[in-house]
């Protein structure tokens, strides 16, 4: 047999928005619906341990996905430690045989062993390439072929946080862009801590637009954009970090309207069933008690001039049956089914929202959801047992129950007549043998509806220069619905201080044309620039970082504000990422120092980058001190080419880390509270990939020692890394100290 999609599918494909390109397939980890349900007939369910077409040994909590007869996974290989890498695998979805893969080391992240790769690769229709936000917000890009087409760190360019739970959830690609779902704590305007969505060119990988659609967040989230219009706009939809349902103009960014769903955050996935909208979460329900609920809106019909806060009247019906903290439910012939905490399966009613009934499968759920095909549920639990059901009007017949011996974290997949399945140890691949047709279809893509140019857009919509370097820009003209026309030529370009700004600061640079360069003196500096076609005007932002050469003594800083102990203080430089709300200049023992901020318990820990993401070979140093007593210090260190040295003052060590659970070696050190210390750090790599971490450590004052304090051999040498600090504080109690920090090329 090879299954064909039906015509049914066919027709949907045509009309579904962000299915723009040559090749259909499983492209993302919800399916070619975005509902989690698949078209194809004929799917197999008398399913088996042992009687797989194929399976591949790799760890992973996702979902594969599949197009062209190619199956890309996210995975990780190797026990705690520093063998422990996450990968982007490439099999034969037929075979299972290993065609490529990519593997990565983690760095500097608090993600702890068994919560790498809760996430899963897209695939662009148009191009087949393959995109994927690794667990430390590392995002890269592939050819089908497994060339790298690049790579950013989002954790080192946008500053974004990581948690110990890992979920990166997965990409959207829509029409040119590839889109990103993360919290982030970056500079100016977007210096709060907020979940955001950032919008790649997904060829070039430049920033076209960043988005912070809800309020401040409580929790991560991963919820992956589902795309629709309203009024004639391309949009899509997410939950959010902060407990919101957000909507936001996929061309643009712009956010749209927002619906407060949960106090916590929303991580499943978001449902369109016509005009309304589902979804679910699992933490306490704004204004009660109680934990749970599905809910059902009525999508508004206009587009917003401003962002809208709906409320109570949109609601078109509420369930409080469920429970769902990760679990995304399926829609499929009217139907909802979704499996909730208590490890229940249950069936609604699309249209009225009323229960139909449940089935109890497992103790408990986390994280896996169910998928539909061919008239049948495919439900992985927590426990590792894995069901074929017939969904009936009063139940679920069961057709399979398979014990998988691990646990089930992800979703399955569909395509070719064969259903995939991620357990922690393996992927399976069940079905029938031989190469399963590919259906190739071209679909038209989004037309700008008008030739009249509204708007403009710049790319990259934030740059980062060291000085000497230079950033080439390109300015878009965008119809009245946000669609591209073409490029334009600015008339002008000139810096751009908005009437809002706290700062007034202007970027160490000049452009010629759309090139803008920073002089070979050029100084750390932040700001923005606004280009001009006629009576229309757009603008970027960016930064000039710091590299070698680079000095901070905080003694021109003026201390010109009140803390809200009394002190005296000033804002750290603009340009270091998140810093602004995590750190402040004030004066210590007769100079000039920047010392973390301990007003809000969330920024206990904080690591702040000042350098390009690509430095490499570079001595950075620091003169470093706890607040405190014997009995409780805090943590104080530098980021060196992605690896964390630390005085860690309640240890009484010296500590070199890349992530905990993969590199962590320390010596003792003895750390006096209130007392200065000069900490010198360097990182070497070697032609094969190896390489060491050198620190050494004394009283300030004293004559530096001649030996290295600890020197940390490490298997997979991190290439480059921006330069930075950190401070961890524990429950904010005890400040730290950093002055007289040097950036210099290692001789």
């Amino acid at each position: 047999m090879k299954p064909l999609l039906t015509l049914t599918a066919i027709a949907t494909l045509a009309l579904t928005p962000h299915l723009t390109g040559e090749t259909t397939g499983w492209l993302n980890w919800r399916g070619p619906l975005q509902t989690g349900a698949s078209l194809e007939k004929e799917l197999p369910s008398d399913l088996k341990i042992g009687n797989e077409l194929w399976t591949f040994d790799v760890q992973g909590a996702g979902t594969p996905t599949i197009a062209d007869g190619r199956l890309y996974a996210f995975g990780f290989y190797g026990e705690k430690g520093e063998d422990t890498q996450e990968a982007l695998i490439c099999l034969d979805a037929n075979t299972g045989k290993l065609i490529w893969e990519k593997r990565f080391s983690d760095y500097i992240s608090d993600v702890v062993y068994n919560r790498y790769a809760v996430g899963a690769p897209t695939i662009d229709p148009e191009t087949g390439n393959v995109y994927l936000q690794l667990s430390n917000g590392r995002c890269v890009a592939f050819t089908r072929d497994g060339e790298q087409i690049w790579e950013i760190s989002l954790m080192e360019e946008l500053s974004r946080l990581t948690f110990p739970n890992g979920r990166s959830g997965a990409p959207a690609v829509f029409n040119h862009l590839v889109i990103f779902h993360c919290v982030t704590a970056n500079w100016g305007l977007t210096g709060p801590a907020r979940d955001r969505f950032y919008a790649f060119d997904k060829v070039t990988g430049e920033l076209v637009w960043y988005s912070s659609p809800g309020i401040r967040p409580v929790d991560s989230s991963f919820s992956m954009p589902v795309f629709g219009k309203l009024d004639g706009h391309d949009v899509f939809y997410a939950g959010v970090g902060c407990g919101n349902v957000v909507c936001v103009d996929a061309n643009t960014g712009k956010p749209l309207w927002r619906y407060q769903l949960s106090n916590g955050g929303v991580n499943s996935q978001i449902l369109l069933n016509g005009d309304q909208l589902i979804a679910i979460h699992g933490k306490e329900n704004p204004g009660q008690s109680s934990k749970g609920r599905l809910i059902c809106l009525n999508l508004p019909k206009q587009y917003p001039a401003e962002q809208l806060v709906l409320d109570e009247s949109s609601v078109a019906w509420k369930n409080d049956d469920h429970v769902a903290f990760t679990s995304s439910p399926v829609l499929a012939e009217g139907k909802l089914f979704t499996t909730i905490s208590t490890g229940e399966l249950v069936c609604v009613d699309a249209e009225s929202g009323k229960t139909q009934w449940k089935e109890k499968l497992a103790p408990d759920q986390i994280h896996a959801s169910p998928t539909y095909g061919d008239g049948k549920l495919y439900v992985p639990m927590f426990d590792g047992e894995f069901y074929v059901l017939d969904p009936e009007e009063t139940g679920a017949k069961q057709l399979a129950k398979i014990k998988t011996g691990e646990a089930c974290l992800g979703a399955p997949a569909i395509w070719g007549g064969k259903i995939y399945l991620f357990t922690k140890t393996k992927l399976h691949c069940w079905g029938t043998e031989g190469s399963a047709e590919i259906l190739v279809r071209q679909v038209e893509k989004n037309q700008a509806v008008s030739k009249l140019i509204s708007s403009l857009q710049i790319v990259p919509a934030e740059f980062a220069l060291r000085a000497g370097g230079s950033q080439s820009f390109k300015v878009f003209g965008l119809d009245a619905k946000g669609q591209r026309i073409k490029e334009v030529s600015p008339e002008s370009w000139e810096a751009f201080i908005p009437p809002t700004a706290r700062v007034k600061a202007k970027v160490d640079a000049t452009f010629e044309g759309s090139t803008l360069t920073a002089g070979p003196d050029a100084k750390l500096s932040a700001g923005a620039f606004k280009a001009t076609v006629g009576d229309l005007s757009a603008t970027t932002r960016g930064r000039v970082v710091a590299g070698s050469g680079y000095r901070a003594d905080f003694e021109d800083v003026e201390l010109k504000m009140d803390s809200a102990d009394g002190e005296k203080v000033n804002f750290p430089p603009l340009p270091w990422l998140g810093a602004r709300i995590k750190w402040h200049v004030l004066e210590k023992d007769g100079s000039k120092v920047i010392a973390n901020r301990l007003d809000n318990v969330l920024f206990q820990r904080t690591m702040n980058f000042f350098g390009h993401v690509d430095e490499k070979d570079y001595t950075l140093s620091a003169d470093v001190m706890t607040d405190g007593n014997r009995r409780i210090m805090s943590s104080i260190g530098l980021v060196n080419q992605r690896y964390l040295i630390t005085l860690v003052g309640n240890s009484q060590i010296l500590e070199v880390s890349s992530n905990y659970e993969r590199v962590n070696q320390s010596v003792k050190f003895k750390i006096k509270p209130n007392t200065w210390y000069s900490l010198t750090t360097q990182v070497k790599r070697n032609a094969d990939g190896t390489g060491t971490v050198f620190a050494k450590a004394w009283p300030r004052g004293e004559d530096q020692p001649a030996d290295w304090s600890i020197t940390v051999p490490v298997k997979y040498c991190h290439p480059h890394g921006a330069p930075g600090v950190f401070a961890f504080s524990p429950q904010s109690q005890k400040r730290v100290y950093i002055d007289n920090i040097k950036l210099e090329a290692t001789k």
